[in-house]
């Protein structure tokens, strides 16, 4: 993104992750932050990581509904605009807790509050400095067959099964085992 004569590199969503960077498994996850299913399919993601942390690498994309969110993609924008900090899993995490208000001036002190300090922070918000790179992610995630959230893929492979805990965790160790077919 060119300001001025400066070109400004921003992190794409895609390119934010937790786990193993070399892990056999890939499990990406299409979200609105205003969804009830994806606030609920984070606790199932936060397990997941935790249990399988050196076997999987989780990867966030955004997916705001804005027909029926009207929040979700300036909310998707301000967890962008924490990213450039390194701080989006601390603004991801504060945003879902307070899905319920997510005015422009209560992202700024969720911002604040997840430790970022960019002065300009609010005015990059309102100019949606950020808002191309959440489109891109809805792009993409209309591209793979996306059309409601929350989405899973395991290693690009689109997860059709119910969105539980147990049941996830199945096609998890399903996936990790294949890899390891496939390695050996």
């Amino acid at each position: 993104m060119a300001m001025g004569n400066k070109v400004v590199d921003i992190i794409p969503p895609k390119d934010i992750w937790v786990g193993n960077e070399n892990a056999g498994l890939v499990i990406t996850q299409f979200v609105d932050y205003e969804d009830d299913g994806c606030y609920k399919a984070h606790d199932i993601v936060v397990k997941l990581v935790e249990e399988f942390d050196r076997d999987v690498k989780f990867v966030f994309r955004h997916f705001p509904l804005t027909k029926i969110h009207q929040r979700a993609h300036k909310a998707a924008e301000a967890a962008v605009a924490a990213a450039q900090e390194g701080k989006f899993w601390q603004m991801h995490n504060l945003i879902f807790r307070n899905r319920r208000n997510m005015g422009i001036t209560s992202l700024k002190e969720y911002a604040k509050e997840a430790g970022v300090v960019n002065k300009k922070f609010l005015t990059e918000l309102m100019d949606s400095v950020y808002g191309w790179t959440v489109r891109n992610d809805l792009l993409e995630g209309l591209d793979m067959g996306v059309r409601e959230v929350p989405a899973f893929f395991l290693n690009d492979e689109r997860y059709k099964g119910k969105i539980t805990y147990e049941s996830m965790r199945k096609a998890v160790l399903e996936k990790l085992k294949e890899s390891k077919v496939k390695r050996a």
